[in-house]
């Protein structure tokens, strides 16, 4: 009987423990949806760039031939998990953005709700849809990922500059 009166503080603590699993992280949420920018940090607040970089390296992994960080415990943006993190660039864009663990639908759904408007710009071509939505000077929200049914992850960002 002993174990059992025990399962109801056990199953409290886990509650309680249970939103640090896979919580949202401010600084790369912020950064991913363009309400921060490394860019403005560089020219403007060298301390928080450093301070960032220093995130980076505790919370992420790296290895030297990729272009990617992959989280040391969970994470996840508007409670999509994310897979991979680039910090910087990516193909033909500076910016930052995440790899998540969902749909291209799931993935826009969620954004949308948390930006309080629809992307647009939306294309489907070569395999590929995307949607993006400008935000201010030198910062729009990009939505990436393969065609169904290969559209198990999708790329989620905030550029600076990039190529179409």
């Amino acid at each position: 009987m002993k174990s059992v009166r025990l399962v109801g503080p056990i199953l409290a603590i886990l509650l309680a423990a249970m939103p640090a699993w896979g919580a949202d992280d401010p600084r790369i949420k912020d950064l991913t949806l363009c309400r921060e920018s490394w860019l403005d940090w560089k020219n403007t607040d060298p301390a928080a760039l450093e301070s960032f970089g220093d995130f980076l390296g505790s919370a992420f992994t790296h290895d030297d031939n990729e272009a990617f960080l992959l989280p040391r415990s969970a994470m996840t943006i508007d409670g999509l998990k994310v897979l991979e993190v680039f910090p910087s660039s990516l193909g033909m864009g500076l910016g930052f953005s995440v790899l998540v663990d969902a749909s291209f639908d799931v993935a826009r759904q969620a954004l949308e709700s948390d930006l309080g408007k629809p992307l647009v710009g939306c294309e489907v071509s070569e395999g590929m849809r995307t949607c993006e939505l400008p935000i201010a000077e030198q910062r729009t929200v990009i939505l990436a990922a393969s065609d169904p049914p290969n559209d198990k992850a999708t790329l989620v960002g905030c550029y600076y500059f990039y190529e179409k």
